[in-house]
């Protein structure tokens, strides 16, 4: 089908990046940079390990282009996915180096910082990529405190459209929250790059 076909530029640039052009590696850091430093910063809480992850992911990619696979989604969501699992790779080992992953009480707490700075970048992810005009009707709910029918008026649409954008926006949102796992997680969760 061709709505399975990966975008033509992610197409491009992976083949770009597998012949080795420093250019290709260039122009993705340019495009996707600020993405993997804040959601490495989301998780972390951190600017230097912000800037490490960053050049991890980046390194990751110049090193391993065949990893990506089209089929499972876009480049963009490749490159968030590496940064998001390095960084919480991170924090679950500072955790452990901090003495915080030691004890039953303190394992748990490690895990439920992990898991809500997990859920912070997954929630700043998907507002960053839904389209502008749900984010614009979110933000204006949100920030600016209106309701639909201010946030219909703002907008230029019509009120249905507006709770139409909030709806879908918060549905795109909710996602963001995974519950944990009942079960041990299988082998190689969270494991780094």
């Amino acid at each position: 089908m061709a709505n399975d076909a990966p975008p033509r530029w992610d197409r491009r640039m992976q083949q770009r990046l597998a012949r080795g052009e420093a250019a290709a590696l260039g122009e993705l850091y340019d495009r996707f940079a600020s993405l993997v430093h804040h959601l490495a910063h989301r998780v972390l809480e951190d600017e230097d390990a912000a800037d490490r992850i960053t050049r991890e992911v980046y390194a990751y990619v110049w090193e391993n282009p065949d990893a990506y696979d089209p089929k499972q989604g876009s480049l963009r969501s490749w490159i968030a996915t590496l940064a998001h699992r390095q960084a919480v790779h991170r924090l679950r080992s500072q955790t452990a180096e901090d003495g915080e992953g030691g004890e039953g009480g303190d394992d748990v707490a490690a895990e439920e910082r992990i898991r809500d700075a997990s859920v912070a970048a997954r929630a700043d992810y998907i507002v960053t990529s839904m389209p502008a005009p749900l984010r614009a009707a979110l933000e204006l709910a949100y920030f600016d405190r209106r309701d639909y029918r201010q946030a219909a008026a703002a907008l230029g649409v019509t009120e249905d459209e507006a709770r139409r954008r909030l709806r879908l926006g918060l549905q795109l949102l909710s996602t963001a929250y995974v519950p944990p796992p009942r079960t041990m997680a299988p082998p190689g969760y969270g494991r780094a790059l």
